[in-house]
This record gives structure tokens, C-alpha cells and sequence, in this order.
């Protein structure tokens, strides 16, 4: 695994390309942003993975994990798409959180 410095090199290097993709942009559908973008992401993931690894620390950042799926920015699908397999309804699950007793 790549050491934490090593890692923030190449995270570093990518926000730059970023910045100068989206500087250099040729349109809305500019695929060399897209590529940038995803460096970014790879990236950032490597950085994480290293500073954990090393130093059991993590950072303050989540990246957006739902993809291309949610084009239109709406976030009504999120429970969903966090747990596709769960049966109840939102609904029951509140019922049944108010029933539980800890005692």
C-alpha cells in the first residue's frame, strides 16, 4: 500500500488536474472533467486508505457514493438505494422503533 505522504502527493496532483480540466472545459459534456473528477475520487480513496492503514485515522470527508444513477440532484430514492433488500416501509420501522423497550 502506498504510504500516506505518497498518497496526498497524488491526491494533490489530482485536484490540480481537476481545476484545470474545469478551467480548460469544452462544453457541459467535457469528458476530460469527467475524468479528472473520477481521478479525484480514486485519489482521495487511496489518501484515506493509506491514512488508515498507517495511522488508523480517517478524514472528515464522505464522497458521494450513488453514482450516475441520481442524475437530477434528487434524493428521494436514497433508502432505497442504502438498503435495496430491507421489506418493511418506513413507516413500520418507526412503529416498531416506538414498541422497542430497553428496560
Amino acid at each position: 500500500m502506498d504510504t500516506s505522504r505518497e498518497a496526498l502527493e497524488r491526491l494533490t496532483a489530482a485536484l490540480e488536474k481537476h481545476l484545470d480540466a474545469v478551467m480548460g472545459r469544452r462544453g457541459d459534456e467535457d469528458a476530460a472533467v469527467d475524468d479528472a473528477y473520477d481521478a479525484v475520487a480514486e485519489a482521495f480513496e487511496t489518501y484515506e486508505a493509506a491514512l488508515d492503514e498507517d495511522f488508523g485515522e480517517t478524514l472528515p470527508i464522505v464522497l458521494d457514493d450513488l453514482g450516475d444513477d441520481d442524475e437530477d440532484g434528487d434524493d428521494e430514492d436514497v433508502d432505497e438505494e442504502l438498503d435495496g433488500h430491507a421489506d418493511e416501509d418506513e413507516d413500520t420501522m418507526d412503529d416498531d422503533i416506538e414498541e422497542f423497550d430497553l428496560r
